[in-house]
């Protein structure tokens, strides 16, 4: 049965290749930093059930080798921002064509360019209702219970592989020179590749420490909650702020949800959970538009865009960002309370 461990280990796989491709990259400066930080990364995706089990038979105790293992991803998730924190992640040599080159394919490949990025979503969408619609094909893949995650993890694994088949195909181009470019994508994004990982485990960190507890007392200690417009303003905002901060709306949502949401604007004031739950998010969304820390939307596109700024793709998004936040306030007011 298919597993999703499966796709760890792939993603791994890719990430250890890509490794040795900037070992080997003498026009790379900073080629061993690079490549170690892509291996530490690679091999913490290849960490799975097996490795706990080895721990375990290692240290003579399941729960001793779980939490070996958890200190050593620890260790290497803190080597890795060492590594990118002193600039060790830079851009090499990645073996492409001249301008001209690639002027005179893109003229004879034509629109045929975007079938490979067509191809995965295209996939994605058939493979998930061909699971979803199609009896038994779901158990005999992944095997009983529910696999609505995997299902589309999966569908889309296909997608990306034959998008590579048919780039090859239309392209004319080598299995190596696929990894080449998928490196020097690695290498123009750096650090801000594994920012969504370490945030979202930021997010569980803080639920788990009680945070929300703590932004609960705070509110009612210290502003005046009990007027309905400045409770539904202090969440609204919360949600921005903290999502600036965690650069991720859905991990900053449990937290200002138990804090502020539940035990004040629906249990104390009334407000309907469902309104709460989805302007809520869409406040969060407002913090996402004004943050570095969402790098995937904020800083990737400027870096891979190589613009002059790379907080020009934030600075355009503020003035829209504060004026979403502003009716997102409004409507959270007039419509959760009717």
């Amino acid at each position: 049965m298919f597993q999703q461990q499966y796709l760890m280990w792939l993603a791994g796989a890719i990430l250890l290749i890509v490794a040795v491709l900037s070992w080997r990259d003498s026009a790379n400066p900073r080629r061993f930093t690079t490549g170690l930080f892509w291996a530490l990364y690679g091999v913490i995706f290849l960490i799975g059930d097996g490795a706990y089990q080895l721990m375990a038979q290692w240290a003579g105790d399941a729960e001793v080798g779980r939490r070996a293992l958890h200190i050593a991803v620890g260790v290497a998730v803190v080597l890795m921002a060492l590594i990118a924190g002193c600039g060790g992640v830079r851009l090499g040599r990645y073996h492409q064509r001249s301008d001209e080159q690639k002027q005179e394919s893109a003229k004879r490949l034509g629109n045929k360019l975007f079938l490979p990025a067509l191809a995965i979503p295209v996939v994605t969408v058939i493979g998930v209702l061909a699971f979803n619609h199609i009896p038994g094909l779901q158990d005999s893949v992944f095997g009983p219970g529910n696999h609505a995650t995997l299902v589309t993890l999966f569908s889309m694994m296909v997608g990306c592989i034959l998008g590579w088949l048919i780039a090859l195909k239309i392209t004319h181009e080598k299995p190596v020179q696929s990894m080449q470019e998928t490196r020097r994508l690695l290498d123009a994004v750096g650090w801000a590749f594994i920012l969504p990982q370490i945030l979202a485990t930021l997010g569980l960190l803080f639920t788990t420490a009680g945070v929300g507890t703590a932004i609960s007392h705070l509110t009612e200690q210290y502003l005046a909650v009990d007027n309905r417009l400045i409770a539904v303003a202090v969440y609204a905002v919360g949600m921005a702020l903290l999502t600036m901060v965690m650069g991720n709306a859905f991990a900053a949502f449990p937290i200002v949800t138990a804090g502020i949401g539940i035990p004040i604007l629906v249990l104390q004031h009334g407000g309907n959970p469902a309104v709460m739950a989805a302007i809520g998010m869409f406040s969060g969304y407002c913090g996402t538009l004004m943050t570095p820390m969402a790098a995937n939307f904020n800083i990737v596109p400027a870096r891979l865009l190589e613009l002059p700024d790379r907080n020009a793709v934030i600075k355009a998004q503020v003035p829209t960002g504060v004026l979403l936040l502003l009716v997102n306030i409004f409507l959270l007011y007039f419509l959760m309370f009717l």
